[in-house]
């Protein structure tokens, strides 16, 4: 199936695919911060819909403010202007209907195992007793392919397994959406390609929401069903695409398409 390619102006929402009511809406967000020495505008009046079970990618050069969107879809960073909501209510605070993997690999408790690590959210959070996290975590451990791993410390497992732990311990808080922050670039590229691979199987498994940042062309074709491309520095909506998986020639094309809409002043809009 070839993709369907539309521009998007930064203060509009335009929708591709499907029509059911979206679990997160972003309403005109513009993102700021403050440095040491200056006041950052990190995204201009960037508008979009997530839909239920979509995996839906952000993709952008560094610096365009991407982590930052997926912080404040977090509830982390207020707007300084516009919106988000998530099943029609407005996002105040954190929560753990949003649950975020980061990048790092230190994001585990060193002192907790793997089922201790996964068991922790939902005990604090979800209040379930010792017995039913228990039985959840071992429940999302064996679908991240780590049964055999539920005892291990954190110090004894390679990055790539430290980041199934991680999606796992998300993914079993059963949140309204799983947000990713680039959580496979500091892998080497061969674990990186098989981290993508058990992402989709898990996809295809439970049909999670996911919302997926990314610098890498070709990861967010992957990964995306829907690629959501912003502009260099202050970041600013350029286009959304619909990827669905496709060939080696039709991924070749978008690809190249997506990289003269993100770098190119005036690329040509057109089907790909």
């Amino acid at each position: 199936m070839l993709a369907t390619v539309k521009p998007m102006s930064s203060n509009s929402t335009e929708s591709i695919g499907r029509s059911d009511v979206p679990v997160l809406r972003a309403q005109g967000v513009t993102l700021q911060y403050r440095t040491a020495e200056h006041f950052i505008t990190a995204t201009y009046r960037v508008s979009f819909d997530v839909r239920r079970s979509d995996r839906y990618v952000i993709l952008g050069p560094s610096g365009c403010g991407k982590s930052t969107l997926l912080k404040a879809i977090g509830g982390f960073i207020k707007p300084a202007e516009g919106e988000f909501f998530l099943n029609d209510r407005k996002i105040v605070k954190p929560g753990p209907d949003r649950m975020m993997v980061f990048q790092e690999f230190d994001q585990l408790l060193p002192w907790k195992t793997v089922k201790e690590n996964v068991m922790y959210p939902l005990m604090r959070a979800r209040g379930l007793s010792r017995s039913k996290a228990e039985q959840k975590a071992l429940e999302y451990i064996a679908k991240v392919k780590l049964d055999g791993f539920a005892n291990n410390f954190p110090h004894t497992l390679s990055g790539g397994m430290k980041q199934r732990v991680a999606i796992a311990r998300g993914m079993a808080m059963e949140p309204d959406m799983l947000l990713m922050d680039e959580p496979f670039a500091a892998l080497d590229a061969l674990t990186r390609a098989k981290m993508q691979d058990e992402l989709l199987q898990l996809w295809d498994d439970t049909k999670f929401t996911l919302v997926f940042v990314t610098h890498s062309i070709a990861e967010a074709i992957k990964i995306g069903s829907r690629i959501l491309l912003l502009s260099p520095h202050p970041g600013q909506v350029k286009a959304e695409v619909s990827s669905l998986r496709r060939g080696e020639d039709d991924a070749g094309r978008l690809e190249r398409w997506i990289h003269d809409a993100l770098f190119d002043e005036s690329p040509e809009n057109s089907h790909v």
